[in-house]
């Protein structure tokens, strides 16, 4: 993937870089492996806001994505690379000698015309789904179970991927892009290969309304509000005593800044064998 850039002859074309979709070779989606998306602007059944600056934007159908790579043992051919508007990697279309197509997550190398499999009997190659207990080691991988036949629950965002570092006591060790090493049941399974569109990072929207086209609406700091409205509101100018330079929190008064919010004591304490590195003090 490429980005591009454009010459400054407006201030939105100043500062934006966009993707080039040159890996794109579909544009249509699969009629049959869409459905429609409830649009609920952040508000639940009782019409509440539940999640803020969320609003607006083009309509969108959900590709549904085969996660669980359901059919085992069986080579199926990639027909097409496709955009996702709901998520920020790239999708392939793949067709099984049936007929049959589904949508997968389209890894970094994976074009038009390769095969993929998934199953015990499938080489460790880009795009195959295989356990973990039949992967190399050291191999790249993504789109992770974290229970044995629930389908791929990490490791699915652009550019991302972990490593198979080790494997003991029937349970993989996974190194995360984080630092953090995870145990994973071995007969989960896991896509060979990293997540493609790595350049997604690097894109910058250039002004305010692409990030409307997304559904997202204007964020308002809680600073510039009255003291009514936000904890950190109130004061004349940058007030120390009317608000705003004290910690800063929520809406709701929950620390923002160093207040950790994991629970003490999770169920998956037990499979984290080290924590993603620590952030550095300079």
């Amino acid at each position: 993937m490429a980005l591009k850039t454009f010459r400054p002859l407006t201030p939105a074309a100043r500062f934006k870089i966009l993707p080039d979709f040159a890996e794109i070779t579909k544009t249509k989606p699969e009629k049959k492996l869409t459905e429609s998306i409830k649009r609920t602007g952040g508000r639940n059944n009782q019409g509440r806001i539940t999640m803020r600056h969320v609003g607006g934007g083009h309509k969108r159908r959900y590709r549904i994505i085969d996660f669980k790579r359901l059919h085992r043992d069986v080579v199926a051919s990639v027909v097409a690379i496709e955009y996702d508007p709901n998520r920020t990697s790239r999708i392939a279309l793949i067709q099984f000698p049936d007929g049959e197509r589904a949508y997968i997550l389209a890894p970094v190398g994976l074009t038009v015309g390769m095969k993929v499999s998934a199953g015990e009997k499938a080489e460790p190659s880009v795009g195959n789904a295989l356990p973990l207990k039949f992967i190399p080691l050291g191999t790249q991988v993504h789109n992770v179970e974290l229970v044995p036949g629930r389908g791929g629950q990490m490791i699915r965002s652009a550019g991302s991927y972990a490593t198979l570092a080790n494997r003991e006591g029937g349970y993989g060790l996974l190194k995360l892009a984080s630092g953090e090493i995870r145990r994973i049941n071995e007969n989960c399974y896991a896509t060979i290969g990293q997540v493609g569109n790595t350049d997604h990072m690097n894109v910058s929207s250039g002004k305010a309304g692409r990030s409307r086209w997304l559904g997202v609406r204007p964020h308002v700091r809680g600073m510039v509000m009255n003291p009514v409205d936000h904890p950190m509101g109130g004061g004349q100018g940058k007030s120390k005593g009317g608000g705003g330079r004290h910690h800063p929190m929520s809406p709701w008064g929950q620390l923002a800044k160093g207040f950790k919010t994991r629970a003490k004591h999770k169920p998956s304490d037990t499979f984290i064998i080290q924590r993603r590195k620590a952030k550095s003090k300079n």
